[in-house]
């Protein structure tokens, strides 16, 4: 089931503000100092014991998401059991929890010069630059829907959602959004007939 899952493509169609993002590799891990140091070698991204902030490297990202815990996300669906075995086999031996999360979530990317405008439509944190930089990320809301949010550029923002609240998430957006990308309005062609304009 979790094999099907994690290759089915987000049901939701692009926008010039919106995109979802293709499927990915997702762990969850817990551990302290050792198990970081013992999982960078393997994962490659390094784990930043700064609260709430994201690292990269290349295709891969280690997200702060509490004391001792970190998401790992990476597009490499096709390599996701053998990271997840690589990873297990240079912890041995060291407490650790990890788990392999790629059914339970999906991603949308949010951008644009109103990204940060269209998420406060339902994320209580202010996004404004100085309080949530480049490279922060966290859990939160929007609405009723828990997200993680990360800043991935100054108008940009990779939102992580569970695949159950994923249309329900766009929904919203996508009503936050119309204040700033309104739909065309209905003009007359020659024959008066009303259709909509482009």
């Amino acid at each position: 089931m979790s094999e099907t899952a994690v290759r089915t493509p987000p049901l939701q169609s692009g926008t010039e503000w919106l995109q979802p993002q293709p499927p990915a590799t997702r762990f969850v891990l817990h551990g302290g100092a050792a198990v970081r140091t013992a999982a960078a070698a393997v994962w490659q991204a390094p784990f930043t014991s700064q609260a709430c902030r994201a690292m990269v490297h290349g295709r891969r990202a280690t997200l702060w998401m509490g004391p001792e815990e970190y998401l790992l996300l990476t597009p490499d669906v096709d390599e996701s059991g053998t990271l997840f075995a690589d990873l297990e086999r240079a912890l041995s031996g060291t407490p650790h929890a990890l788990v392999d999360v790629s059914h339970r979530q999906t991603a949308i990317e949010i951008s644009g010069p109103h990204a940060a405008a269209i998420l406060n439509g339902g994320c209580p944190l202010d996004l404004d630059e100085g309080a949530f930089p480049v490279g922060m990320c966290t859990r939160t809301v929007f609405t009723k829907a828990d997200i993680v949010l990360w800043r991935t550029a100054a108008d940009s923002f990779h939102v992580e959602v569970w695949r159950s609240f994923s249309d329900y998430l766009v929904a919203l957006l996508s009503e936050v959004a119309r204040d700033y990308y309104p739909a065309p309005a209905p003009s007359r062609n020659a024959a008066g007939r009303t259709s909509a304009g482009h």
